[in-house]
């Protein structure tokens, strides 16, 4: 992997998504050949979004896809982890809310929007499971979530040849067409790790969404996950029960591997009897007298 070794860390690919910002949409379109617009429109029908309605559009990137979803008249907020990419977003659509913000930490409040959506960003953060929980705290109850993701082709011929893609064309084109050819060598390694669509709806459930499913795009290439917040409360409530269950162990660990990685508190070293000589009789002086019939014997003496 030449250096980036699948590190997910929020910091890093954040830069590496600055780095490939500017020819990001190009490169996207030649590697998908051609493919990226009818799959942003599949999604967009999955969404289904009405005039009114308040949409997240998470990994939003360069704005391509907060864009279309906002041409039916919803109101579209953008979120990604880059700044180059905001950057270029704010500038390419000045009448959409774009915010630079992590995945696992969404900058909103609960039940904010109708619907939430993220399109080839979830394969990207460290924790898809805490960024899957985020995106159903801020979903209203009855709202509806669409993950567009790469995915594993299920029959075997076409999957040996996506690999063989992966492995061998994208890194050729990416060494063309893009600013940054090692973070498409990181985006080809991401891929081939992914789940197969079956885990990820299993991860979808896993947080509280229901009526899940998917279907394929592109023999498999890619998938189309999409999952409702329930309107009854009380199926809520027990989601909310699961969901800390299976969160509790990995925020231990989380805090474990924290501790392990800070820097050992220094401690004071033991002070020696003379490294205060102001608080030790002096060598010329009496001990003062303490107590009450010593002080006064000596008020008699005087």
């Amino acid at each position: 992997m030449s250096g980036l070794d699948m590190d997910k860390r929020p910091e890093r690919v954040a830069g590496m998504f600055d780095a490939v910002a500017k020819r990001y949409d190009l490169t996207n379109a030649l590697l998908s050949v051609g493919s990226a617009p009818l799959w942003r429109l599949a999604t967009v029908r999955a969404v289904a979004p009405a005039p009114g309605e308040r949409i997240l559009d998470v990994a939003a990137g360069t704005g391509t896809s907060s864009a279309a979803l906002a041409r039916s008249g919803a109101t579209v907020v953008g979120v990604d982890i880059s700044e180059g990419m905001i950057e270029l977003a704010r500038q390419r659509h000045p009448t959409i809310e774009f915010q630079v913000a992590d995945a696992e930490r969404l900058p909103f409040g609960d039940d904010e929007f109708d619907a939430v959506t993220v399109s080839f960003g979830l394969r990207n953060v460290e924790s898809p499971l805490v960024a899957l929980a985020e995106m159903y705290r801020v979903t209203k109850p009855g709202g509806r979530l669409v993950v567009c993701e790469f995915s594993r082709p299920p029959i075997g011929v076409l999957r040996a040849g996506y690999r063989a893609y992966l492995r061998l064309v994208m890194p050729a084109v990416a060494g063309v067409a893009s600013s940054n050819p090692e973070a498409y060598e990181y985006l080809a390694e991401s891929i081939r790790s992914w789940p197969d669509q079956a885990t990820l709806s299993q991860w979808i459930r896993g947080v509280g969404f229901t009526r899940v499913a998917y279907r394929n795009l592109s023999a498999g290439v890619v998938a189309l996950h999409r999952g409702h917040k329930p309107e009854d409360a009380a199926i809520r409530a027990s989601a909310a029960r699961r969901l800390r269950a299976v969160q509790r162990p990995r925020q231990r660990a989380a805090e474990a591997r924290a501790a392990d990685a800070s820097p050992p508190v220094p401690q004071p070293e033991p002070q020696s009897a003379t490294s205060h000589p102001a608080e030790q009789p002096h060598p010329t002086m009496p001990a003062e007298r303490s107590s009450a019939p010593q002080r006064a014997e000596q008020r008699r003496a005087e």
